[in-house]
């Protein structure tokens, strides 16, 4: 059961990762991080947050 878990944790952490990503790259992404000079924080946080969640589904699915 805990191996399920641990494998959802990663398959959605790289989804975030994936959509953060195209998130970043979009147009109004880069307007505004051109404008503000800092990028977009919704882009920012589905990152970390996919980061979290596959590094957490990771270590889930190695550990014994």
């Amino acid at each position: 059961m805990k191996k399920m878990i641990s494998a959802g944790l990663l398959v959605g952490g790289l989804i975030l990762l994936y959509f953060g990503f195209q998130e970043q790259q979009s147009l109004g992404s880069e307007v505004e991080e051109f404008v503000t000079g800092s990028p977009d924080s919704g882009a920012m946080w589905m990152m970390i947050g996919g980061a979290v969640a596959a590094v957490a589904g990771l270590v889930g699915i190695i550990r014994k």
